[in-house]
């Protein structure tokens, strides 16, 4: 029997198996190669689509409109001036009220409970957009560029560089527990990923063959690693924390001694955007033929468009 996500939520790559993961990723290149043939096969015509914005975007936002608009959809920008989300109105009745009005919602913030709230009480599909603790989203997009460049998802090495407890490394870690990926997180101890989640991805490990480490030794991190990743610094609303963030951080920063140290030939590096150049990857890493961001970026439009055929799509 096929995979058929029709009805579900994307809040969480928890709550979705390897096999679902991989439909998503595959749902997401076949669609890529459909548009770049001028095919569009309107699966969402009629819909319409709630896009809650607490926190500002370029690739989700834009990702959202244009996979709505190709799939024959009318997307609706809820910016956090022009609803009452949690403030006059509590999540639960927003949610009660749009999911009469519109037949998906997608929502990039700050809370994950707020992500969830809607999923609970709006009776419609729900996508996480972005949430302090996660972003799967993001994380389908680099699986799906993963595949592109090495045909597989499964069976690599993937190791993220930085700050180890933000929302990409959470979402990181996640979905790689899930895919048979062996994941390494080089971080300070100081910005290492909570236990909790980290022996819940050990767990999922288990039963997909994945490996998880996490160390603080950047260099020995990336011996023979197929991908290096990182992300900004500083995440959002974390401002007054830059100079000692920068101080902490300097040591790993991507760049070409780095990418040296891996032993091999063919390493990519990734990154989910917007980079802070000559911070957390040198200019020189990020423009080299090793970099694969911006395929990432446009594939974040591609799976985007993925979740909402799967999940909405006729």
């Amino acid at each position: 029997m096929g995979v058929n996500l029709k009805g579900r939520n994307f809040l969480t790559l928890k709550d979705y198996s390897s096999e679902e993961i991989e439909y998503l990723v595959d749902l997401a290149i076949d669609l890529k190669e459909k548009k770049k043939k001028g095919i569009f096969e309107r699966h969402l015509e009629h819909k319409n689509v709630a896009l809650i914005f607490e926190k500002p975007s370029t690739r989700t936002r834009c990702s959202f409109t244009v996979g709505c608009i190709d799939e024959g959809a009318h997307p609706e920008y809820l910016g956090k001036n022009d609803i009452q989300l949690g403030h006059k109105e509590t999540v639960e009745d927003t949610a009660r009220v749009l999911g009469r009005m519109f037949d998906g919602i997608e929502f990039r913030g700050f809370s994950q409970d707020t992500v969830e709230k809607l999923a609970k009480y709006s009776g419609v599909p729900v996508w996480n957009g972005l949430t302090d603790e996660d972003h799967p989203t993001q994380v389908l997009a680099d699986f799906m560029t993963i595949k592109e460049k090495f045909g597989k998802i499964s069976g690599i090495k993937f190791v993220f560089i930085g700050d180890g407890r933000n929302n990409m490394a959470n979402a990181l870690m996640i979905g790689c527990s899930k895919m048979g990926i062996h994941f390494v997180i080089a971080a300070p101890k100081s910005l290492w990923p909570e236990e909790k989640l980290v022996e819940e991805c050990k767990a999922f490990a288990q039963k997909s063959g994945a490996k998880i480490e996490i160390t603080d030794d950047p260099k020995a991190a990336v011996k023979d690693a197929d991908v290096i990743y990182t992300d900004v610094w500083v995440s959002m609303g974390e401002e007054d924390k830059s100079a000692e963030r920068v101080a902490l951080l300097k040591p790993y920063q991507v760049n070409k001694e780095l990418f040296d140290a891996t032993g091999k030939a063919g390493t990519i590096f990734m990154h989910c955007l917007p980079a802070v150049r000559d911070y957390e990857v040198t200019n020189d890493i990020i423009e080299g033929p090793m970099s694969v961001v911006f395929d990432e970026a446009e594939n974040r439009m591609h799976t985007i468009k993925a979740v909402m055929v799967a999940t909405l799509g006729d």
